[in-house]
């Protein structure tokens, strides 16, 4: 059984400590994706950041592995060591190129959405005026199929998450998202968005977020809670775990250059408080306690095991290959 957590995050610093995905391991994790930017993090900050993960992982082959394929996160678990991907979470880090979707591919990148929050040429923000999947945005959804990268819709206008999940030829994920109609917030994906994502064969995973899950104190029966909602709606093969949880490591500055203004990209009048600070996340320790909770829910054995993990392995098996 493999345990996939679907979206983390470490400081956006090439120093970022590590150590911190170990809890993940012990707790019973085999795979994660760690975010390498955002899409108010500049190129000239991701390709650092890059190039110290990278560096990390090869210093420590013993605890992780940077993989690329299902068959790989199978052989790093067997060597009980946690399989690594990257995420990138909007399009302003591709610079307009759809040529470059398949550079980060060569970089690690396993995942991308192609909005944060707020619009871009490319794409909505699930914080900003809906407009609808761009032409280049079209583009990019075609280049993302054809490196074989997971096509994410976090963080993603509604509209344009249906536009992007109806043009893409492969299944399309929701890397850490909950569903709106438990609770109401700009974030949390509608019913319409969860049916299209099973359409596509893809998974919805639900994140650990407390503002998300409607509760201060976020628990495995929150998450339970909302997955078996999901699983209710669409069935459970579509159903995955995103918790979406931050090790942050003080001292560390990974604000980005310049002027950089938190309540843009995290607006007061979304539920943020004009940052990120008031965010409380399902603690790591949130994945011994999954399995309990999901049965709880009225899940059995092997609808639990795809849960966890099987169905975001199913997912990456039809879409990771190099072309």
């Amino acid at each position: 059984m493999i345990h996939w957590e679907a979206h983390a995050c470490l400081p956006l610093h090439p120093g970022a400590d590590f150590s911190p995905l170990d809890r993940l391991r012990e707790a019973g994790v085999h795979y994660v994706s760690v975010n390498v930017g955002m899409d108010m993090n500049p190129v000239a900050q991701i390709l650092p950041v890059l190039a110290g993960y990278r560096a990390r992982l090869v210093a420590h082959p013993e605890r992780y592995r940077l993989v690329a394929s299902v068959a790989e996160i199978h052989e790093a678990a067997s060597a009980g060591v946690l399989a690594v991907g990257f995420d990138l979470e909007g399009a302003l880090p591709l610079l307009g190129q759809p040529e470059m979707v398949a550079l980060y591919r060569d970089l690690g990148v396993r995942q991308i959405h192609l909005a944060y929050n707020r619009n871009n040429p490319v794409a909505d923000g699930c914080h900003d005026v809906e407009r609808g999947l761009t032409p280049l945005g079209r583009r990019m959804v075609g280049a993302v199929n054809a490196a074989g990268v997971l096509m994410d819709c976090s963080h993603t206008g509604r509209r344009c998450s249906l536009d992007i999940m109806a043009a893409s030829s492969q299944p399309v994920v929701f890397s850490h998202a909950n569903p709106l109609a438990l609770v109401d917030h700009g974030r949390n994906v509608s019913d319409e968005q969860i049916r299209a994502c099973a359409a596509t064969g893809g998974v919805v995973c639900v994140s650990g977020v407390s503002v998300f899950l409607g509760t201060s104190t976020p628990t495995a029966g929150d998450v339970a809670r909302h997955a078996a909602y999901v699983a209710d709606l669409v069935g459970v093969q579509h159903v995955g775990i995103g918790l979406d949880i931050g090790f942050g490591q003080p001292g560390l500055d990974d604000r980005p250059p310049g002027n950089h203004d938190p309540a843009y990209w995290w607006p007061r009048e979304a539920g943020y408080g004009g940052s990120l600070e008031g965010i409380r996340y399902a603690p790591v320790e949130t994945w011994r306690l999954l399995a309990g909770a999901l049965r709880q829910a009225g899940m059995n054995p092997a609808e639990i095991a795809g849960v966890m993990g099987g169905n975001m392995l199913r997912v990456a098996g039809r879409v990771w290959h190099r072309p």
